[in-house]
């Protein structure tokens, strides 16, 4: 049974009576699950309020106090997966092995934070003279307004919630309200695990709305938002007008150059079958393929073949590979990144076409042949569609891999410890996977250059944002 989410607000969860609603819907069959409450002017003041006062005292709380909650999340997290899975299957249609994978990997998150928010140091300094006492403190810079996705619903939101929450900030969160039930699971969890009043608000709406009015107030200090390019400069800019700190993490076209002393099968394989997790729906998902000409061949048809055996479905099917795509309106934008291809002399070698069913479903799609300038080679395509392009040269295959404008993940594939790490020197990415997919983890840095970020989550770099720098000096 699909628990319809709500606000949740200084320590209270509201229902939609007397509130804007808008519907929630299975992108697999188009059933509507719910009714999701936006969040009025006055509920979103009130969540201002309440997190400033909950920041009083939060931010003098103990690390271990903060440690202590945020491992009650992590097991909480842990038991209740398998619910919590089934309802992001629901209104986000990613498989369920999927949806509780999110979840349980996720927990290591909160377990992760849990460690390092006792962690957080400051320092002495030697004065130049012995009455000068001198030394560093770093405390919670504040309230935090934090926006998260639809893609990983509780990964992207876990994330933010436990470095703010960690760090001694309150936080005011909002989810996607397209796959909203993964963000208000969170928030049950920490209001169970014992989180004061305040500390935590989820609140909903009209994403512009919402963001303009929690930016614009002088109770919010730091602002972290992961979705697109565009949307990020915008709100980089509003909160830069207001001088406020920033997390962006944004969007990518993550380039794979595959040489030819790679173990070809194996690269084209596991290409593959991670280029159709989430249906493509992912922001460090392998977008532009560069395969070295003289396994080129042996490349595309291992790769295709294995895309091809990819049993596409409703995500609550036990054999299914990959679910439909989030959003209906993310159909045709797939055919129109085909149908630019094709027109550019691109070559269909693989799907290409919605399939005919009830559902926001397009199957994983391979084209060859196309220029540079195409469209799925210069825009994030953010669904199941591959190109694959031979190169000979690879200096050549590096300035292309770096030609645009994107700087998040990329991806080589070769024997060669040398060229390993020419390559990866040379990519300009926040993160650079060799031979596997190793991104994403909690203790690594996750983050992007170039347009596509400011500032790292996960890893040691994780409370850098939240935290500010306080030198104190006396005689």
């Amino acid at each position: 049974m699909y628990e319809t989410p709500t606000l949740y607000i200084d320590g209270e969860f509201l229902s939609g009576e007397g509130r804007k609603t808008q519907d929630i819907v299975n992108p697999a069959t188009h059933e509507v699950l719910g009714q999701l409450p936006h969040a009025s002017r006055a509920d979103l003041d009130r969540a201002l309020s309440a997190a400033a006062r909950a920041f009083e005292t939060w931010r003098d709380s103990s690390p271990l106090q903060r440690s202590e909650i945020l491992r009650r999340v992590a097991q909480l997290s842990r038991e209740r997966a398998r619910e919590i899975g089934r309802n992001v299957t629901l209104d986000q249609g990613k498989p369920l092995a999927e949806s509780v994978a999110e979840i349980t990997t996720c927990a290591d998150h909160a377990d992760w934070h849990a460690e390092e928010c006792r962690r957080i140091y400051g320092r002495v300094i030697a004065g130049r003279r012995p009455e000068v006492h001198q030394y560093v403190v770093r405390e919670p810079v504040g309230v935090c307004a934090a926006f998260t996705p639809w893609n990983f619903p509780f990964n992207q939101a876990i994330r933010k919630v436990c470095a703010a929450i960690g760090a001694g900030c309150t936080i005011i969160l909002k989810g996607p309200e397209d796959s909203p039930s993964a963000v208000i699971a969170i928030a049950r969890m920490f209001h169970d695990a014992g989180l004061p009043p305040g500390v935590l608000n989820i609140v909903w709406g009209v994403p512009a709305e919402v963001s303009d009015y929690l930016i614009r107030s002088p109770i919010v200090r730091k602002v972290s938002f992961t979705g697109s390019v565009p949307v990020g400069k915008q709100l980089a800019a509003l909160a830069g007008a207001h001088m406020k700190r920033i997390t962006m993490e944004l969007g990518g076209h993550s380039p794979v150059i595959v040489f030819d002393d790679a173990n070809v099968e194996k690269a084209a394989t596991q290409l593959a079958r991670f280029k159709v997790r989430n249906a493509g729906q992912v922001c460090i998902s392998p977008t532009r393929f560069y395969v070295q000409d003289k396994v080129y061949a042996s490349f595309l048809e291992t790769f295709v073949q294995t895309l091809r055996d990819i049993k596409v479905g409703d995500g609550l099917e036990t054999d299914t590979d990959m679910g439909p795509l989030a959003h209906e309106r993310r159909v045709p934008t797939m055919s129109r990144f085909v149908e630019d291809s094709l027109a550019r002399g691109g070559k269909l070698l693989l799907g290409g076409e919605p399939l005919d069913r009830k559902g926001n479903f397009f199957p994983p799609t391979v084209i060859t042949e196309i220029p540079e300038d195409s469209m799925v080679m210069t825009e994030e395509p953010f669904g199941p569609l591959a190109p694959v392009v031979p190169f000979s040269d690879p200096e050549q295959a590096i300035r292309q891999a770096n030609s645009l404008p994107y700087g998040l993940a990329s991806y080589v594939f070769t024997s060669s410890l040398q060229t390993a790490n020419r390559v990866a020197r040379a990519l300009e990415a926040g993160q650079v996977n060799i031979n596997h997919f190793g991104s994403a983890l909690p203790e690594t840095p996750f983050g992007g250059v170039k347009d596509s970020g400011i500032g790292s989550e996960g890893g040691s770099e994780t409370f850098d944002g939240y935290l500010v720098t306080k030198f104190v000096t006396a005689i």
